[in-house]
């Protein structure tokens, strides 16, 4: 693929060279600066002055000044010549004769010890640009004998020449390049790199100089360009090795030259640029003609038999949009990475980015969104250059301005899509993902509220499920702009949520309760209502609170009141007495606040608990006036007021028992009440005689008993036994006593199998009628026999335990007072120190031995014993 990356200045006309004369042609070049020294086939050199010119539309020309041209006297055409600028030598080849002349006058420079400076025998010679000699004023030459298979290198001065070294080869060379060291050579049959220092050679490829002229060409340090066969140009370093791959030329190219990142090749008939980064062709050049393709300096210099052309690059700048705008985006980024070397690395940065953000926008263009995405993040994009291809996505309060000079051709996503709706939408979902990425990132420090504006926008117009996630997370998006956005896609919803980030809560509750009164339709959230009692339940504004929780309470009150019930303890010091005021005229909602303090808070306040049995004993009775009456509600009812009075302790137990102890429906309530009096004796008669509720009675034994000894409940339950086998307490019948007497006589006996281990047993068999049958009680004498038994016999192995450690304490004892003492006169004792003279002693804890008067006379001064180490508490 094309791309004009060269263009052809003439710099030497042909009238300017040779006039008149048809038969003078040009045989070599030599460029140092400005100025160009041309050798022809007669035998002369011409010397011009180049001068660049810029026209008034920014084109280069050149101008030549001719300044001198001189016969050199050999009658042969002149071969090569090479510039020596520091000793002001021009290096000439003529006839198989190397000699020297003066750039300025074009003279012979003569020897030193007299006559001309020459080196006969000569077929080529090159000079060594990375030289090895660190003196200033002399050149490093590497030159091709014609007689000999050797290479000579030489150091050439001012006005003399001094061989350093000859080094022989294989064959003989037929080109030569000279890189510190190394001798790149073209021998008959191939390539080969040599080291004249160490005279190590490494054989490269073959090729065969009968059969076109090889190239052997230095273009970098320790790097060759080389002629291989098959059309290509090989590269290759001081080791042997290519690190880039070949260029496919002409199988005819007669010169060849490098100008980074290109290689420019010359034939007979065109002039071919190859990229050295793809390997590509890059241009094509014709040229008839062509005799001879140089670079000096970097500039590349090309001529044909009659006239000097200089080839002129293209800044790289303009190279590189002439293939973006052929929308030749891979070529464009490998010649940017490529020119790297060439740029100040601020000067590649800047550009670079701008690259890789105009390539970014031709994929865009493309729908490459992968691609795309990929060049926006390598050439930092400000991500406001894309959001202004979407109209009206960018806050009107934005002061951003598009990059000039443009970096796409686009006016705007419609300009773009051309009418194509599912183009537009592939765009838009692209910007979705795109912000989304990029929000939290350092990419868009500045211009956060412009990234969220968009979004929202976006988000809004697209029904996308990820508004919600950006209104409820940390966001900038911008109030005035979002509003009549949301409102024009009917996101009341969302609306509400922006009012919320921007600290609006009365105006987000003002929208989200239009939506729940169904003022305003939007089904974002079906469960709108739930979401505005948890939004107040975790409101920090007390006065919203009391404002929008009297409209939530008319509207549902069970689920309202968890606007006080779901709020933390600690979380805005509500104080419960005022919600309580605040609930009384909802009295449902009410009886759920007292529940959540006094059952799952459990604060313990005697106003909470009574209030609340309170409101549930008016459940009961207004359940009990109804006609007819609701069982189920009712038995749920009492239930929940049962298990109140039974676990709390903290109600008004005279105020309520003064509510309910006229009424036979709640005999049971009135019991549990009498119970918390300690009135254990009016609990059990109600259970037992006016309820006949036998099993509610042992229920009630056991529950008035929880907390306490186990003869505390044993007296409960003898006081039940005692009221079943009390016949004193009716008035019934004779036939009516008879039937109770026998029912509450089969209660007792239950009660005796069932708990049989809460009573005394002899107390009961005191107790019992003598006519009852041993056989009713068998359950109960049984285990209280096994009790009785198991309790016996436990104490006695309690007994023989506690007797068997009593007769080891004593053999303990025993053994240590019968231990023997050792005494002698050559032992101290503890107390004093001084030595003992008789065998009476006192034996000190620890078994340590003192005179007896020591110990009197420690006892008597020392109030309390000295505990000795190693005490085993004996004397």
């Amino acid at each position: 693929m094309s791309v004009k990356a060269f263009e052809l200045i003439p710099a030497v006309e042909r009238d300017l060279l040779m006039g008149d004369k048809a038969r003078i042609n040009i045989e070599c070049l030599e460029c140092c600066g400005k100025h160009l020294y041309v050798g022809t086939n007669d035998c002369f050199i011409h010397h011009f002055l180049l001068d660049e010119l810029t026209s008034a539309k920014g084109k280069l020309t050149y101008s030549a000044q001719k300044q001198l041209h001189k016969y050199l006297g050999l009658k042969k055409p002149v071969a090569e010549l090479r510039a020596a600028s520091a000793l002001e030598r021009l290096i000439v080849l003529c006839d198989g004769i190397l000699f020297l002349v003066d750039m300025v006058t074009l003279e012979n420079v003569p020897s030193a010890s007299g006559g001309d400076v020459k080196i006969r025998g000569v077929t080529s010679f090159c000079i060594n640009e990375n030289p090895v000699n660190g003196d200033p004023f002399c050149v490093e030459m590497g030159v091709l004998s014609s007689k000999r298979r050797t290479v000579q290198i030489y150091t050439v001065y001012e006005d003399r020449v001094q061989l350093l070294k000859e080094v022989s080869t294989p064959e003989q060379p037929c080109a030569v390049s000279l890189d510190g060291y190394f001798l790149c050579l073209a021998l008959a049959t191939q390539y080969m790199i040599l080291n004249y220092k160490t005279e190590a050679a490494q054989d490269l490829f073959p090729y065969n100089s009968d059969e076109r002229r090889p190239i052997v060409k230095r273009i970098a340090r320790e790097e060759f360009l080389l002629a291989a066969p098959g059309g290509l140009g090989m590269f290759a370093n001081a080791e042997g090795a290519s690190q880039r791959a070949p260029v496919n030329w002409s199988e005819s190219v007669i010169g060849a030259a490098v100008c980074f990142p290109y290689v420019v090749a010359l034939d007979e008939s065109f002039i071919t640029v190859h990229s050295m980064l793809d390997q590509q062709l890059k241009q094509t050049l014709s040229f008839r003609d062509g005799h001879i393709l140089q670079d000096f300096e970097g500039k590349v210099i090309v001529a044909s038999t009659k006239a000097v052309y200089v080839m002129v690059p293209l800044p790289l700048e303009r190279q590189i949009q002439d293939l973006l705008a052929s929308h030749r985006v891979e070529e464009a980024l490998v010649l940017t990475e490529g020119a790297q070397r060439n740029i100040p690395r601020e000067r590649f940065l800047i550009l670079y980015k701008r690259i890789q953000q105009q390539a970014g926008f031709i994929q865009f263009g493309q729908l490459e969104f992968v691609d795309a995405k990929e060049h926006f993040r390598k050439g930092q994009l400000d991500v406001r250059e894309l959001i202004s291809l979407y109209p009206l996505l960018l806050p009107a309060s934005s002061s951003f301005t598009r990059c000039h000079p443009p970096l796409h051709e686009f006016a705007d996503l419609n300009h773009l899509a051309q009418g194509d709706q599912d183009k537009m939408l592939k765009c838009k979902r692209f910007l979705i993902t795109y912000l989304t990425e990029v929000r939290n990132t350092e990419d868009v420090n500045g211009c956060r509220e412009d990234v969220d504006t968009a979004l929202l926008k976006l988000y809004a117009e697209q029904n996308h499920e990820s508004l919600l996630d950006l209104l409820a997370s940390d966001n900038a998006c911008l109030l005035a702009d979002c509003v009549p956005w949301l409102e024009k896609y009917q996101k009341y919803f969302a609306l509400g949520l922006l009012y919320h980030s921007n600290d609006q809560d009365p105006a987000a509750l003002q929208m989200w309760i239009r939506v729940a009164d169904m003022e305003l339709q939007d089904s974002t959230r079906p469960d709108l209502f739930e979401y505005i009692v948890d939004f107040l339940s975790s409101a920090a504004n007390l006065d919203l609170v009391w404002k929008y929780a009297n409209w939530a309470l008319h509207k549902n009150p069970t689920t309202a009141v968890q606007i006080f019930t779901k709020r933390c303890a600690g979380q805005s010091d509500l104080n419960p007495g005022d919600v309580i005021t605040f609930l009384e005229k909802h009295r449902e909602a009410l009886l759920l606040y007292l529940e959540h303090l006094v059952l799952e808070r459990r604060i313990e306040e005697e106003q909470f608990h009574t209030h609340l049995a309170v409101l549930y004993l008016e459940r009961v009775f207004s359940l009990l006036s109804e006609c007819p009456t609701n069982e189920e509600q009712l038995s749920r009812s009492r239930e929940k007021l049962q298990a109140l009075l039974r676990e709390s302790n903290l109600y008004r137990v005279q105020y309520l028992l003064g509510k309910i102890e006229n009424c036979e429906q709640l005999l049971l309530e009135c019991a549990i009440l009498h119970g918390k009096l300690e009135e254990h004796d009016k609990a059990l008669h109600i259970l037992v005689h006016k309820l006949r509720d036998f099993q509610s009675a042992e229920a009630f034994c056991i529950w008035a008993s929880a907390c306490q000894d186990s003869a505390y409940r044993q007296q409960l339950f003898h006081r039940l036994l005692g009221i079943y086998l009390d016949k004193s307490t009716t008035s019934k019948s004779q036939s009516a006593v008879c039937n109770d007497s026998s029912e509450l006589e089969m209660a007792a006996v239950d009660l005796l199998n069932r708990h049989g281990e809460s009573f005394d047993p002899v107390q009961v068999l005191r107790m019992l009628p003598e006519s009852w049958s041993l056989q009713l009680l068998r359950p109960f004498l049984g285990r209280a026999i096994r009790a009785s038994m198991h309790a016996s016999r436990t104490s006695q192995i309690a007994l023989g335990l506690a007797r068997s450690e009593h007769l080891q304490v004593l053999h303990d004892k025993l053994k240590e007072t019968k231990k023997p003492i050792a005494v002698s006169t050559k032992k101290g004792c503890h107390l004093c120190h001084n030595t003992f003279s008789e065998p009476d002693v006192v034996c000190l804890p620890g078994g340590v031995p003192v005179h007896t008067h020591c110990a009197a006379q420690r006892v008597k001064n020392t109030p309390t014993k000295r505990q000795l180490p190693n005490s085993n508490n004996h004397t």
